[in-house]
């Protein structure tokens, strides 16, 4: 537990490092992580120094609440409260998103159809605006309109220092099961009714996902939080850190248990189905690849490591490959658009699997604005496809692009985007995000969001 004292001692750190980026200078964080997939501008003034900022600061197990630093991992955040037997409401998929990235950028995961998103169970906040200030923001003080902006802004408004967040009492174990649906408007009608009444044949409901391998083999899992071990005791958890994959057992099993934290990570050790990218679920080399190794951080650097090399671009114009376009994003469209996204999508992209998880906001926030208690699904679709060699700049993203906006959907902005100014400024809080940046920010010391997201500043 990082305690009160030393998270002061971070704060006037970041301030005075703040204080000494030269007056004019764009400001940026230092970070050690990042889970974005857009290219960025290169900066030669210093960044922010947030390294003391990265831990749980206090947990109050009473009022089920926890103080918690701006770039606390998940991963660290999720130790220190199932320690206690608590989780954050939502628990991005990925260990090293961070707190305050998962509430600027938005997160998501499988108990989002019944707590919404990340910054929803966000209390009050402590951020350091583009002015140099650190301001505390609570739904109802006198910094609301910073509170009611800063979802979706990728710092566009500043960085949390401090969030107080809810926590959710939790078991030590989850079943789950693997549901397999017929197509795509089965999938919504089942999505639903779990949404509505919380339950399936009767069990409750705690985390809901889907993967969707074909139009025709679509699978929902259901997982329910238990205290009662399967009847073959703690031998019979499955573990998917090691030699199995979690994807594959989706299509495998009707049925499986894991303990909680392995549950909230099923996905990170194998970045969803992308390690088979590195040959990292060929049982050969995943034998002799160290599991500490297999986690979503490594591929991500992997991935960083060949932009810079350009060995897929080398092998492309051996395999006489005319261009390639990286097509990474998650997505949210109206559940009943779902049928229609899904057969556009194999249409035009052809990408499969892609991951389907549903939630509901509670309110709409202006700069992610989606319809309060309208279910909608996030569907995740990470990889590359060919395109002519003259094809215009994220000529596929940009085809993805309009279909989500022509479905009344939204597009998350960790990922390359093609908008126009107006488009971005109308589907994105562009007036509203002005307001405040002319309140915290007056002398626009900090990026833009759509020069962050369009412009890649």
């Amino acid at each position: 537990m990082r305690g009160w004292h030393a998270h002061r001692e971070a704060v006037d750190t970041l301030v005075e490092s703040y204080r000494r980026i030269p007056p004019g200078s764009r400001i940026r964080l230092a970070k050690k992580t990042s889970n974005l997939f857009r290219p960025r501008a290169g900066n030669d003034v210093p960044g922010l120094d947030v390294g003391g900022l990265d831990g749980v600061i206090a947990i109050d197990t009473a009022a089920q609440t926890a103080d918690v630093q701006g770039v606390c991992t998940y991963e660290d955040l999720v130790a220190a409260t199932l320690l206690l037997g608590f989780i954050p409401y939502v628990v991005p998929q990925l260990r090293t998103i961070t707190l305050g990235g998962a509430v600027t950028g938005l997160g998501i995961e499988s108990t989002s159809f019944r707590n919404g998103l990340p910054h929803e169970s966000v209390l009050e906040m402590d951020i350091l605006t583009g002015s140099g200030e650190i301001v505390t923001a609570t739904p109802d003080n006198e910094n609301s309109e910073l509170f009611e902006a800063f979802p979706n802004s990728y710092g566009s408004l500043g960085y949390a220092t401090r969030l107080k967040i809810e926590l959710e009492q939790v078991p030590p174990y989850v079943t789950l099961r693997h549901v397999r649906m017929a197509d795509a408007a089965q999938a919504i009608k089942t999505i639903e009714s779990i949404a509505e009444t919380g339950e399936w044949h009767g069990e409750r409901v705690d985390g809901m996902d889907g993967t969707a391998f074909s139009p025709d083999e679509i699978y929902l899992t259901l997982a329910h939080f238990t205290d009662t071990l399967p009847s073959g005791g703690p031998g019979s958890l499955s573990d998917y850190t090691g030699q199995q994959v979690y994807y594959r057992s989706i299509q495998q099993r009707e049925t499986d248990a894991l303990s909680i934290n392995d549950y909230l990570w099923r996905w990170d050790t194998d970045w969803f189905w992308c390690s088979g990218a590195f040959g990292a679920q060929n049982r050969w080399i995943r034998r002799v690849w160290p599991a500490r190794y297999r986690r979503s951080d490594v591929f991500h650097k992997i991935v960083g490591l060949d932009e810079k090399l350009g060995i897929i671009k080398t092998l492309d114009r051996i395999k006489k490959i005319p261009g390639r376009e990286r097509v990474i994003q998650d997505v949210e469209v109206p559940l009943e658009r779902l049928p229609e996204f899904l057969e556009w999508f194999d249409a035009e992209i052809g990408m499969r699997p892609v991951w389907l998880c549903p939630l509901r906001t509670t309110r709409s926030w202006p700069a992610y604005p989606l319809e309060p208690a309208t279910t909608y699904v996030n569907v995740g679709f990470w990889g590359t496809v060919e395109v002519p060699a003259d094809a215009p700049a994220g000529f596929v993203n940009r085809k993805v692009e309009e279909a989500v906006h022509a479905l009344g959907g939204h597009k998350s902005l960790y990922s390359e985007a093609f908008y126009d100014q107006e488009t971005f400024d109308r589907m994105y809080g562009g007036e509203v995000l002005a307001a405040a940046r002319r309140r915290y920010d007056p002398e626009s010391r900090l990026s833009t969001l759509f020069e962050k997201a369009v412009r890649n500043s």
